[in-house]
């Protein structure tokens, strides 16, 4: 008794179904109606696309049509057949065609004379860090020959300045600039040697003992220096000043010698004769 007078509850899940299968079925609807619509557009544009394209293949017809009229009207003026007018064209092509492979072959040429150029670049600027690498070398053996130089005493027992005993170490003195330094190289026989305002005379050279003799002209006297050794400095006055001069012979061969001869700043600078 009690269970007929509750109310019934209405079906949820059904409703919940129907509620879907209505999104679906307007989902639907508007799928077709979007596909509808977009066959419409896709047919629009490709009867506007062949449209266009019939438009200009007319254009290049009427185009070519053009070009044959000048062309046959232009034969007609110089009076050239559309043969004649084909072999030109035919002989202009291979003229043209030429005048490429020659710009071509020049192209070629000029970069091959640029790789040439930047070759010898490279090689001027090898040459120029071997250049700095010789002259940093230079400048160290410089160095090395100068703390070679030494001080003795003269053959008149006064104290010598630096003396040199290589063309190195001579170089090194020059480049002090402390006195004048006259390079010489003296043979027996050959007679008086003129160095600033002095003359020197060989008289002996013996290369086994490493002695020589050789006579000083200075100040119209004759000075015999004998029996002087290798790299001795030989001492003398010469001028009103009594300037002490200095030379120094330091290879010795068979009859010939040679040396330097050092004279004061002050000295008179006469060019050897």
């Amino acid at each position: 008794m009690t269970d007929e007078l509750q109310p019934q509850t209405p079906n949820s899940g059904g409703m919940i179904k129907n509620i879907l299968v209505g999104v679906m079925a307007v989902v639907i609807v508007f799928s077709l109606f979007f596909s509808y619509r977009l066959n419409q557009k896709l047919e629009s544009l490709e009867a506007a696309q062949k449209k266009s394209e019939e438009a200009f293949a007319q254009k290049i017809t009427a185009a070519e049509s053009q070009m044959k009229a000048n062309s046959e009207t232009l034969a007609e003026r110089v009076g050239m057949t559309q043969k004649d007018l084909e072999d030109r064209a035919a002989t202009l092509q291979k003229q043209q065609r030429a005048a490429e492979s020659r710009l071509k072959e020049e192209q070629q040429k000029q970069q091959a004379a640029l790789g040439a150029v930047t070759g010898e670049i490279g090689t001027v600027k090898t040459d120029v860090a071997t250049t700095k690498t010789d002259v940093a070398t230079t400048r160290t053996d410089l160095e090395a020959t100068k703390s070679k130089l030494e001080r003795t005493i003269g053959d008149l027992g006064l104290q010598s300045g630096l003396i040199a005993t290589t063309r190195d170490e001579l170089e090194v003195l020059k480049h002090k600039g402390d006195r004048n330094y006259y390079e010489f190289s003296l043979a027996k026989n050959q007679g008086p040697t003129v160095l600033s305002t002095v003359s020197l005379e060989l008289k002996k050279a013996d290369k086994k003992k490493n002695k020589y003799t050789l006579n000083v002209i200075s100040d119209d006297k004759k000075i015999e220096k004998k029996d002087k050794n290798l790299n001795e400095p030989v001492q003398f006055y010469s001028g009103k000043d009594r300037l002490l001069y200095e030379l120094v012979v330091f290879t010795i061969d068979k009859d010939k010698v040679a040396g330097y001869l050092s004279t004061p700043k002050a000295a008179p600078m006469v060019v050897n004769r």
